[in-house]
């Protein structure tokens, strides 16, 4: 399977050294009702190689904490750094590139683009990186979450958990340094959930990838190595 990022030890052991670094993180938005404060003062580090969930109620903040590691949303005070980077000195373009080459990202609602097909979904991160042979790459990740003989099948004609296999395929395809997954089983039943995420966990022990988790499953935020509660806006509970 194609590896970016050359690290022969995936799977073995845990890269050493932080992945993501939040400092005194908050995020206000302002609307005419006022300013509404989303994020108030999260400081976290999370290692190479870690899997963390983040758990809380809804609007807890879970979801924008989430963008913001990813440089989707804009902090308005604090230190963030992402791989190593400094989000805050990357302008948009420059926040695309950064996605492209560190970050991976699982929905709920899975995303696919529903006019292509699964191997043209899973190609397309892999082209826009500008990766050889990136057809035969996407074969390759689809082969390994078991869809090799659904390449030329479109979304609307994948069962959920087959959609959501093609969007860990796509997630992993320029094998990201960091993968973000917000309640990726939302929209599946246990039994396919299950195996969704039995799936994904066992991608990021070989490939070392950290993963951040966002979930309101105990069972399932208990197979990472740190839970991590959210309630309005700030970090309640570490464990």
């Amino acid at each position: 399977m194609y590896n970016r990022h050359q690290n022969t030890n995936a799977g073995l052991q845990k890269n050493f050294g932080t992945a993501v670094h939040l400092n005194d993180i908050t995020l206000t938005l302002n609307n005419t009702a006022g300013s509404i404060k989303i994020l108030r003062g999260i400081s976290l580090d999370i290692d190479k190689g870690e899997a963390v969930a983040i758990i809380g109620p809804s609007g807890g903040g879970k979801s924008t904490m989430m963008m913001v590691i990813a440089g989707l949303e804009r902090i308005s005070s604090g230190i963030i750094r992402t791989a190593g980077v400094d989000l805050n000195n990357l302008n948009e373009d420059e926040l695309a590139c950064f996605r492209r080459d560190n970050i991976g990202i699982v929905f709920q609602d899975f995303h696919l683009i529903p006019t292509m097909t699964a191997h043209e979904n899973v190609a397309v991160p892999l082209e826009f990186a500008g990766i050889e042979n990136a057809g035969e790459l996407a074969k390759e990740q689809l082969d390994a979450v078991g869809l090799v003989h659904r390449l030329t099948h479109y979304p609307s004609q994948l069962s959920g958990g087959e959609q959501q296999r093609v969007a860990l395929a796509r997630a992993y395809a320029t094998q990201p340094k960091i993968l973000l997954a917000d309640e990726p089983t939302g929209n599946l039943d246990g039994k396919t959930g299950t195996a969704v995420m039995d799936l994904l966990f066992k991608l990021q022990t070989q490939t070392a990838t950290t993963l951040i988790l966002i979930s309101h499953d105990p069972a399932l935020a208990g197979r990472c190595d740190r839970i991590i509660t959210l309630k309005d806006g700030q970090i309640v509970e570490a464990k």
